[in-house]
């Protein structure tokens, strides 16, 4: 009995991975959401675990792509905090399509790997005349994806539009949107942008937005003070930011202009095309004038300028009477190494003038001219 037991678990298993693609079908500009639940690839991984009663609770890591291609579609986006949370696929598409995404779980205690397939058909819809775009600052993307969570933000903003007609279009994480990252503490949220839409105008509260007493004081950065009829917020994590609040009203925006019409390829048919003869005249002395005649005038004044520094001004020749007095000793330097019995060169006795020749007594005060003009 047993072994029969296991046989028909082992084809209901494999009944399960021939029938596990999953088929969706949304309208265009509404929000769509796949969660993918950990338990249900843990089944995959351990489909005889319940039999001898062992359950995991391993670690999974998803993985998911358009068939045949790199990436996810541009509408779809995917998110998992860490490999023990469930993932979520989300997005709102804008056209008409199908596509086919590929989800592959893989369990970080075994490394085994299980591939789904989530086949997603867009249909044609109308899209909403009125939205409204919030800010939920206590709120991170992973928490609000839930369908329990959007039910109770949905709820909020029925009773803030004053309406039951309402449709949620899309929820994005303020991170994709420019928004900073958290800091790792207690009480520091990501936050969300949810927008939805209606048939129906909007509510008196909604359109206190536009006042411009409340542009005047979220542009002074001051608290808005929320009237009690517009304050419509069960769960404080889902209170939205009054002044990142926005309202889109699609009837008065302007239709956006027709694509351009594709063509055969071929040009229609004019007359030949007839080249110039000869490239016109060009006048090349202004350019010579600059390349070369200007570098040579600024060489020539800093040629000058130069002069006079080392032989205008007393320094430089002070500078230039140093230089002399140096190439006399090396010479007087290289005499002696060609002949060592010669007595000690006078320059190296004490108080010695190289041009008279004569010693000074140590106690003399007169100084020796260093110039020749001041001999």
């Amino acid at each position: 009995k047993q072994d029969g037991r296991l046989w028909e678990l082992v084809c209901s298993a494999s009944l399960f991975e021939a029938s596990s693609d999953i088929k969706v079908t949304i309208p265009v500009g509404k929000f769509f959401t796949h969660e993918l639940f950990r338990e249900t690839f843990q089944n995959d991984f351990e489909p005889l675990g319940k039999v001898y009663g062992i359950l995991y609770n391993d670690p999974i890591i998803f993985k998911c792509n358009k068939q045949n291609f790199p990436d996810l579609p541009e509408w779809l986006r995917f998110t998992q905090r860490n490999p023990y949370d469930n993932g979520f696929l989300y997005g709102t598409p804008m056209s008409p399509g199908k596509s086919i995404i590929e989800i592959y779980a893989t369990n970080q205690r075994s490394y085994d790997t299980v591939r789904h397939l989530l086949i997603i058909k867009v249909v044609p819809d109308k899209i909403l005349p009125y939205q409204v775009e919030v800010f939920i600052k206590l709120r991170e993307i992973e928490k609000v994806l839930p369908s329990t969570v959007q039910d109770e933000i949905k709820q909020d903003l029925q009773k803030l539009w004053d309406t039951e007609t309402l449709e949620m279009i899309n929820i994005t994480n303020a991170l994709d949107r420019g928004g900073r990252v958290p800091l790792p503490l207690a009480g520091h949220f990501e936050g969300v942008y949810v927008k939805v839409g209606s048939e129906e105008y909007f509510s008196k509260c909604l359109l206190r937005v536009l006042t411009p007493e409340n542009k005047k004081q979220c542009k002074e950065e001051a608290k808005i003070k929320v009237p009690g009829e517009c304050h419509f917020c069960i769960n404080p994590s889902n209170c939205i930011t009054w002044c990142k609040t926005e309202l889109f009203d699609l009837t008065k925006m302007k239709p956006k202009p027709p694509a351009p019409t594709m063509g055969s390829g071929i040009l229609e048919a004019g007359e030949d095309f007839k080249p110039l003869e000869s490239p016109p005249n060009r006048d090349y002395f202004p350019d010579y004038i600059v390349t070369v005649i200007v570098p040579l005038i600024l060489a020539i004044i800093l040629f000058l300028l130069l002069a006079y520094i080392m032989f205008g001004r007393r320094e430089g020749i002070i500078q230039l009477y140093h230089h002399y007095t140096i190439h006399e000793n090396t010479d007087e330097l290289r005499t002696m190494a060609g002949n060592r019995g010669v007595p000690p060169p006078l320059s190296t006795l004490p108080m010695f003038n190289s041009r008279t020749g004569d010693r000074a007594s140590p106690l003399q005060s007169d100084s020796i001219p260093l110039i020749m003009a001041q001999q």
